[in-house]
């Protein structure tokens, strides 16, 4: 598989939240064995402010694997994570952090307080962003431009 067929598989995901009436966003963690871990935003459905898609899906593929860092594993995500998303991004010591659509309004990669260039970061992923980022953007308006 490459980073694409997991993008897609995140997308599924962030499909299948924005159906359940959640933002819709999708996370995978994937390893050399695949997929690993994978989820969409659940804030609403758990009644949990943290039940974001990437921290759902870290804590599943910490489960699976055992372990509470998850070095040498890439986490792929349809939109770019917020600050609370990128601390444990960093927390869990992914390897490589691919994501599609920038948000310029709650993202904390590239935008706003940029977690991973922080001094007190200690450990940065590599980042790719724009993979798929039409279709993530696309998922995003519709949902949103649907609650107006």
């Amino acid at each position: 598989m490459d980073f694409r067929t997991y993008m897609n598989v995140a997308l599924d995901e962030a499909g299948a939240a924005g159906a359940r009436g959640e933002v819709p966003v999708g996370a995978v963690v994937a390893g050399p064995e695949g997929v690993i871990a994978q989820a969409g935003n659940r804030t609403r459905e758990l009644h949990d402010p943290t039940a974001h898609a990437e921290v759902l899906a870290i804590r599943a593929a910490c489960v699976a694997l055992g372990q509470e860092r998850l070095t040498g594993y890439d986490l792929y995500v349809t939109l770019e994570p917020c600050p609370m998303c990128a601390a444990a991004i960093s927390n869990a010591r992914i390897a490589r952090l691919y994501y599609g659509a920038a948000d310029p309004k709650s993202g904390g990669v590239a935008q706003g307080p940029r977690v991973f260039n922080h001094p007190q970061c200690h450990h940065a992923p590599e980042v790719y962003d724009g993979i798929d980022a039409q279709r993530s953007e696309t998922l995003l308006k519709a949902f949103f431009a649907n609650r107006r």
